[in-house]
């Protein structure tokens, strides 16, 4: 705190001991000694109130920051809450939709197929089809005729 050496205490000890004399220097030192240690206890008190209120200040700090982005992550959060709604009730409406027909696609009615009629190849087969039978013939397995 004070920059002095032991020198320098022992001139101050031999002038307080001629200025006050024998009898009066134990108790001043004494309570010198009382005094320096209430202006040590007092200058401690001071410097922890103010890192206390250093560190108040720097909390203070920390918590406006940390509000601010706690204020900005309920922000997204509100956000995707939201979109995740609107989607929600999208996809129920779609849901509740009927799909649409695919004529309902068609701009125009085709109206010109009585003037240009497409053939449709159709097979037609006999109602009442008969099992056709072979004739038969004169002639022996091996192709020749009686013989």
């Amino acid at each position: 705190m004070f920059d002095i050496g032991f020198s320098e205490l022992l001139v101050i000890g031999v002038v307080a001991l001629i200025v006050l004399g024998p009898e009066r220097l134990p108790k001043v030192a004494r309570t010198a000694g009382h005094l320096f240690g209430r202006l040590q206890r007092y200058v401690s008190e001071v410097k922890q109130q103010v890192k206390q209120e250093m560190d108040a200040e720097e909390l203070k700090k920390f918590q406006t920051e940390f509000q601010g982005a706690k204020d900005a992550f309920n922000g997204v959060e509100q956000t995707i809450h939201n979109e995740t709604k609107e989607t929600e009730q999208q996809l129920l409406r779609a849901v509740d939709i009927e799909p649409p027909s695919s004529l309902e696609f068609v701009e125009e009615p085709i109206a010109h197929e009585a003037s240009f009629p497409i053939p449709s190849p159709q097979l037609e087969l006999p109602l009442a089809a008969e099992p056709v039978e072979k004739p038969v013939s004169d002639a022996a397995p091996n192709g020749h005729g009686k013989g």
